[in-house]
């Protein structure tokens, strides 16, 4: 089958487009008949070394990338009841998307509705299950509350709004030009900081009368992450979940203490989906706000799968407007 795969770590160049053995379920596992994978910067971590160390996410070489795809299962392996042959799935967290088929453990998968699109079933499922543990979890947001969220034009960072927005935080989110701030406007963002031109540090303390906001979602890391903490309230948080400028390597103590007592944690998806039951319930959730029309999906792109570099050099110059895709062919 068809699969993109890395043998070494390093920079788009080494994806490389080809044949390789199909996989076949174990027990516990289904077989699924991808059509689309996700582009995500878990992929470039991957894809760079940056997990080498990572217990969560291993990097054994050789490998195939990608970590979130849907299609159709198309077989069983032994025990598995939770899904059927021939239903329409996605998953996340699981690496090997970059590929025509793929085996999943079967509690990892979420099944799709008949009514739903599998490119906005795949967008759901690590960018949607990320922003919805960041505004349901991590920290959970509701009334009253007042968020910063980075990137607010990239795709975590339009559903992240909107799931904000529909619990009642006001938001101000930051944008790197004046297109990418119109689309968090438009995904309902109350104020919009063009961060080239303005500190936006700066700028959230006076839009909170100097307060600071209760909560920083920062998935740029090393050019934004010490400012990210400065622009929290007393006893605030900072949630580091990604790193586009490049990974947070550390962060001092006294720091936290000097910004006003404030807290810090950079979490992984993995383990705000720690069981079948909670990855189910937030996907529903997502689901629903979909089908409510109140959750809206931005597909910035989507490349042939065996244009995959080209996606990260795309993903990685921060061109992005929403969700990178793969075609799989059939």
């Amino acid at each position: 089958m068809k699969a993109v795969t890395i043998s070494r770590f390093g920079g788009p160049e080494v994806l490389e487009y080809g044949e390789i053995p199909p996989p076949a379920p174990k027990a516990g596992e289904a077989l699924v008949e991808l059509e689309f994978a996700g582009v995500n910067f878990t992929d470039v971590y991957q894809r760079s070394g940056f997990y080498a160390r990572s217990h969560t996410y291993r990097t054994p070489l050789p490998m195939t990338l990608g970590s979130e795809g849907g299609g159709i299962v198309v077989a069983l392996g032994d025990g598995v009841t939770h899904v059927k042959i021939g239903e329409r799935v996605a998953y996340c967290i699981v690496r090997g998307a970059y590929a025509q088929r793929a085996t999943v453990p079967a509690e990892r998968l979420v099944r799709v509705p008949d009514d739903m699109p599998m490119p906005v079933a795949t967008t759901l499922m690590l960018q949607g299950l990320t922003a919805h543990y960041l505004s349901h979890s991590a920290f959970a947001l509701g009334p009253g509350h007042v968020c910063l969220v980075h990137a607010g034009a990239g795709g975590v960072g339009q559903l992240l709004i909107q799931l904000a927005k529909l619990r009642g935080a006001t938001v101000i989110a930051t944008a790197g030009n004046r297109e990418k701030a119109e689309i968090a406007r438009r995904r309902g963002a109350d104020h919009v900081i063009l961060y080239r031109e303005t500190d936006f540090h700066d700028e959230a303390r006076k839009l909170t009368g100097g307060i600071g906001v209760d909560v920083a979602y920062d998935a740029i890391g090393k050019d934004t992450i010490a400012r990210s903490i400065r622009s929290l309230k007393r006893r605030g948080l900072c949630v580091n979940y990604g790193g586009a400028s490049g990974l947070v390597a550390s962060i001092e103590p006294i720091e936290l203490a000097e910004a006003g007592s404030v807290f810090f944690t950079r979490p992984h998806l993995a383990d705000y989906l720690a069981t079948p039951e909670e990855l189910r319930a937030r996907a529903a959730d997502l689901f629903a706000a979909w089908r409510a029309g109140t959750l809206s999906i931005a597909i910035d792109r989507e490349f042939p799968l065996a244009e995959a570099g080209d996606a990260h050099r795309h993903l990685e110059a921060g061109r992005t407007r929403g969700k990178l895709l793969l075609r799989v062919p059939q």
